[in-house]
């Protein structure tokens, strides 16, 4: 998304960091700027971080910032989906979204931020085989499948972090051609 625009993309493991930052942000947004801010600080340059996360209406906007962290530690992606399925027995009440922020943050101080969501539904079983985490319960009713039944190429079209990053693409691209 960002190859047209004449920046080269590095992982903070290509530039010799490992950080693990904390999450302690309430909103995604807080959570990517924590992230961008370690980065940048670590590494003296433009740094770009994201968070996302599922949230449902029925669970009032949660898991939220914690989907990742949702019952725990311990539970891996399949232990955090059957919860939630659990948790939204009997709710005929299934609207959900997944929701990105990006932060790219500058040595000198700017900010660029962005947002993606992808609308849905929660599925009433798992169904797919692809993607990860919350994939094979989110469904999405104008392609009939689950995020882990859709190709790459489907998903990359619809989801959270596609629409952010493109969103992110075209702020880059104007502050690029201001400086």
């Amino acid at each position: 998304i960002l190859s047209g625009l004449g920046v080269e993309v590095v992982s903070p493991a290509d530039v010799g960091i490992s950080i693990d930052v904390e999450e302690t942000g309430t909103t995604f947004a807080e959570n990517a700027m924590l992230k961008a801010k370690a980065i940048c600080a670590a590494s003296g340059l433009p740094a770009i971080a994201d968070d996302s996360g599922l949230c449902v209406d029925a669970l009032n906007g949660g898991p939220g910032v914690y989907s990742a962290r949702y019952g725990g530690e311990e539970l891996d992606d399949r232990g955090r989906y059957t919860l939630l399925l659990q948790n939204m027995r009997g709710s005929m009440t299934r609207a959900a979204h997944f929701h990105t922020s990006v932060v790219c943050l500058f040595p000198d101080g700017t900010e660029l931020t962005a947002e993606g969501e992808c609308p849905g539904t929660i599925a009433y079983a798992p169904m797919g085989d692809g993607g990860f985490g919350y994939d094979p319960v989110f469904f999405v009713p104008g392609l009939r499948k689950t995020f882990a039944q859709l190709t790459a190429e489907e998903k990359n079209a619809i989801s959270h972090r596609g629409n952010a990053l493109r969103a992110f693409a075209v702020e880059l691209k104007e502050y690029l051609e201001k400086n």
